[in-house]
């Protein structure tokens, strides 16, 4: 084949494929002296009948990796994170990895199968892999508590900044945010807008621990 190709040039791949698969053809159909056929009739004849269907679904290159599930239900998988049910927290894994998804299998069944993203350190969550007590902030989003913060004021606005900036990753912030953010619903604004406004002055950055908001529910401060 090289040989009857070494005096031709070409100038691009598709030609050189183009010729090749000429040649190919040619060499092919020719007839052999030892068999007095040629491979293509050959072919035909022998191996042709012992072909089996190619499978349903192409071979897929895939890789297969062990990993714990994080308190937050979800996995590592190249920095990116997939949830699983939020019962196997604390467990062991196994993850097949292809170009395209991510399937997560448990005693040897699959208990997860997601879509593959090339976005780092994002969360990719199943709203069923959620505890019940989870799955109520499951349409939350950043942008949703960022444009309510606002509504009620500037530091109530700068606080839930905070509180989703501060974390490793903004769903940890979203019941801490939810929390200050349902105090502007039963009381009146300028009391939420002052407690933040404190909260940030004394860096009391937790909902849950800071006095501040422990001080705005309770009696003293009445709708």
């Amino acid at each position: 084949m090289l040989a009857r190709l070494r005096n031709e040039r070409f100038f691009n791949l598709a030609d050189l494929n183009i010729r090749i698969s000429s040649l190919i053809e040619d060499l092919n159909g020719r007839t052999m002296r030892r068999y007095g056929k040629s491979r293509r009739a050959l072919f035909d004849e022998i191996e042709r009948t012992q072909l089996k269907p190619l499978p349903a679904t192409p071979f897929e290159y895939a890789e297969w990796k062990v990993a714990k599930v994080h308190p937050d239900y979800h996995v590592e998988v190249d920095k990116t994170f997939y949830s699983v049910p939020h019962g196997l927290i604390g467990r062991r894994v196994h993850v097949r990895l292809t170009y395209r998804a991510v399937e997560i299998f448990f005693d040897h069944k699959r208990i997860a199968s997601h879509i593959r993203s090339s976005q780092r350190s994002g969360h990719i969550t199943v709203n069923e892999h959620m505890p019940k007590s989870h799955q109520r902030y499951a349409n939350t989003t950043p942008h949703t508590l960022r444009k309510e913060a606002a509504k009620v004021g500037s530091n109530t606005a700068i606080f839930i900044e905070r509180l989703l900036s501060d974390r490793p990753h903004p769903e940890q912030g979203y019941r801490s945010a939810q929390g200050v953010l349902s105090l502007a619903r039963r009381y009146k604004s300028d009391r939420l807008e002052m407690a933040c406004e404190r909260a940030l002055t004394i860096n009391a950055m937790s909902y849950s621990s800071s006095p501040t908001f422990s001080n705005l529910v309770s009696t003293k401060l009445r709708p």
